[in-house]
């Protein structure tokens, strides 16, 4: 196909392809002369992997280009090729609130590391993007007055792991790992937003059912 079908198929602008065969996104097409090239499936699979990471999941170029080398390296396990996909997306910016100390910070690490431990997560870092930004959160609890300890962490663990569960059943839906690691980004990000509308809901019905719903008063 010519660039004006893989620009129609994929949904991307024939200038935003043009900008990623220059950074080296996207591998260049199979040259026809000097100003044209062909492109196949493989080139429509790779741009829309890079619309998910760019696009979709907010991944600078150069992050996107590391990502993409990890996707190619057939030394790394699919675990590993889906994790750095996923890491690589930006943490969502925390709430505005004063910066911890360090004895907030100290004891919500303290608390994570317990929580972790107790739901036997081997893989969970600390020191990973989201393992940061979990101890940011729970010091920024504490400091506004709302500890979470491991016990008060614990019933969310569980529903973020049963989370997990269902995304890693989707991407069971994909043969190919370059789809996989696409699916990966577009849910982890979209489904963010749906996690949160859902649990809002949620605390409506729970409300309603604990205090009364207004059609019983």
């Amino acid at each position: 196909m010519r660039l004006a079908e893989l620009s129609a198929r994929s949904g991307v602008s024939t200038a935003t392809i043009k900008f990623y065969l220059r950074e080296g996104l996207l591998p260049p097409g199979r040259r026809l002369s000097a100003t044209q090239a062909e492109y196949d499936e493989t080139h429509l699979r790779r741009l829309r992997l890079v619309r998910a990471l760019i696009q979709v999941g907010g991944i600078p170029v150069a992050t996107a280009r590391e990502v993409l080398a990890a996707v190619d390296d057939e030394h790394l396990t699919r675990h590993d090729r889906l994790g750095v996909a996923v890491w690589a997306i930006p943490q969502p910016a925390p709430a505005r609130t004063r910066e911890a100390t360090a004895e907030e910070t100290a004891a919500a690490r303290t608390q994570v590391e317990a929580l972790l431990q107790r739901l036997g997560w081997p893989m969970a870092h600390l020191d990973s993007p989201p393992g940061q930004a979990l101890v940011r959160t729970v010091a920024a609890l504490a400091g506004l007055g709302y500890p979470h300890d491991a016990e008060r962490l614990l019933p969310y663990a569980r529903v973020a792991e049963r989370a997990a569960e269902a995304d890693l059943d989707l991407l069971e839906h994909f043969t190919s790992e370059e789809e996989q690691v696409e699916a990966s980004v577009a849910l982890t990000v979209l489904h963010e937003p749906v996690l949160l509308a859902l649990r809002r809901l949620a605390q409506a019905e729970e409300s309603a059912r604990r205090t009364g719903r207004p059609e019983d008063r």
